[in-house]
């Protein structure tokens, strides 16, 4: 008889059992490995706000003295007073303006400078719990990988020890991976809630930038006329002791300011909603070879002359016109060809026959139907025979572009159905007018259709699932082709 302690049929039940916890060891490990996260790249830090001109500006907001303005004695004292009772209120309007801004801008560039370093020492942070995370997933699949030889080296013991000794483990490596999960879930949230205010700290810095440069544009054209007053003509000073007329200044000041205020807005608009230059320079590359060959092509609201940059390196001559004096200065200060003006004031100017090409991107929705047809009568009229024209506009016939790209842009006038923007090219005199559709909707977006199995299909029972299925799909290719088609088309046609 033998002195081993386990007959035969222990041995194979052992082994067999012994070869079930290890089938559940490695699925366990599976699904640890699985559970693993990835985590998220987290975004770059915001750049602190550039405040070097604020020393420059708080010297030239001041445009009187601190002491008031010394008119001297005698009868040229009498004369300044008698001038300065004209000018005076137009000075002193503009030089509480100024300060009162300045005053504004000195408070908040502190405040930006610290949510600037706030959220850099906030995103850091995040990335060291990130790294610290990542290293205990790493360490924990060490060590579960141990687990196994560590076991091996161990003297077995009686089945269900085991198997208690399996279930245990199993249930522990559960919990760590819900743990596990729990925490990645809470990061994902905070990661999103701080890039949230990423956003909006760059939109913040961004509208006062454009402030601080619209201020020291404002700032410098009045320092020069400081300076050419003091060489004026006495004639001019005679004129102006006499009481001459002139236009009133402070009104025009303010009406200027208020249009550049609302420009620079526009842009600021541009730059979140339409799209980074990268994306639309990108987009803009379709139209290239609808100029090849072409000079004196004519980009109408050339916005950041992002099609100028294509057709600039594709070697077509081309000029933009914007009626933005933001975008124009944006552009003029790339070395970009561009003014401006009206569109139907600038063609009106021009040679018949003179352009060799129009190019319009997300411009013909702006104007009202009256003007719109004006514009393709003269665009008619100034462009070479074998021109090409392109008009690119927002898509209402798919109703997402329609209530999301076209209502949000309150300088929208007027909705161009593909079909009506052809027919105003052709009854304008232009030839071949093609519709050219792009930024199609992302297909895992749109409703889905429901498969239809073989097994569906074959058995009487299952009929009427099967006609609700056909019915269901017919629905839903209805609806995608009214919501869920392309954001955006082009007009192409040529002139004969």
């Amino acid at each position: 008889m033998s002195d081993d302690p386990l007959s035969v049929v222990g041995e194979k039940r052992l082994k067999l059992e012994r070869e079930r916890i290890d089938r559940q060891y490695n699925d366990a490990l599976t699904a640890l490995d699985h559970a693993l996260q990835q985590f998220p790249e987290l975004p770059v830090s915001p750049v602190v706000p550039d405040d070097s001109l604020i020393t420059r500006l708080n010297e030239l907001a001041r445009l009187m003295p601190e002491g008031g303005v010394d008119f001297g004695v005698g009868w040229r004292g009498r004369i300044r007073r008698f001038v300065w009772r004209f000018i005076g209120p137009v000075f002193q309007r503009q030089h509480d303006f100024n300060l009162v801004l300045i005053d504004h801008i000195n408070r908040n560039v502190e405040p930006t400078r610290q949510r600037a370093h706030a959220l850099d020492r906030v995103l850091t942070a995040i990335r060291d719990s990130f790294a610290s995370q990542a290293l205990f997933q790493h360490k924990l699949m060490l060590y579960a990988q141990q687990i196994t030889p560590y076991v091996n080296t161990k003297q077995p013991s009686m089945p269900l020890s085991v198997q208690e000794f399996g279930v245990g483990l199993a249930a522990g490596l559960d919990a760590v991976g819900d743990e596990i999960q729990i925490r990645a879930e809470a990061n994902i949230v905070r990661e999103r809630r701080f890039e949230a205010r990423v956003e909006e700290l760059r939109a913040t810095v961004g509208a006062l930038q454009q402030k601080l440069l619209l201020l020291t544009r404002q700032l410098e054209p009045q320092e020069a006329g400081n300076i050419g007053k003091s060489t004026e003509s006495r004639s001019s000073r005679r004129q102006a002791a006499l009481g001459a007329e002139s236009p009133p200044r402070s009104q025009l000041t303010e009406g200027q300011l208020s249009t550049t205020d609302g420009a620079f807005k526009y842009v600021g608009f541009e730059d979140q909603f339409r799209g980074a230059p990268e994306e639309i320079r990108a987009r803009m590359n379709e139209y290239a070879p609808d100029f090849t060959g072409a000079v004196d092509v004519l980009d109408v609201g050339c916005g950041r002359g992002e099609f100028l940059d294509v057709l600039k390196e594709h070697g077509v001559p081309a000029r933009g016109l914007d009626i933005n004096p933001e975008m124009v200065k944006v552009c003029q200060m790339r070395g970009l060809d561009v003014v401006e003006g009206d569109v139907v004031s600038y063609l009106e100017e021009l040679d018949d026959g003179s352009l060799g090409g129009l190019f319009s991107a997300q411009v013909v929705e702006h104007l009202r139907p009256e003007y719109l047809i004006r514009l393709l009568e003269l665009s008619y009229q100034k462009l070479r025979p074998g021109s090409q024209i392109v008009l690119e506009t927002i898509n209402p016939a798919c109703w997402v572009a329609f209530f999301d790209g076209y209502i949000r842009d309150i300088t929208h006038a007027q909705p161009l159905h593909p079909d009506t923007l052809t027919y105003l090219l052709h009854a304008t005199g232009f030839q071949g007018a093609t519709i050219r559709y792009s930024a199609p909707y992302p297909e895992h977006a749109k409703l889905q259709r429901v498969a239809v199995s073989n097994q569906f299909k074959k058995s009487k029972d299952t009929d009427e699932l099967a006609s609700l299925t056909v019915a269901f799909n017919d629905a839903a290719d209805k609806i995608n082709s009214f919501l869920f088609t392309h954001l955006d088309y082009a007009v192409v046609a040529k002139r004969f």
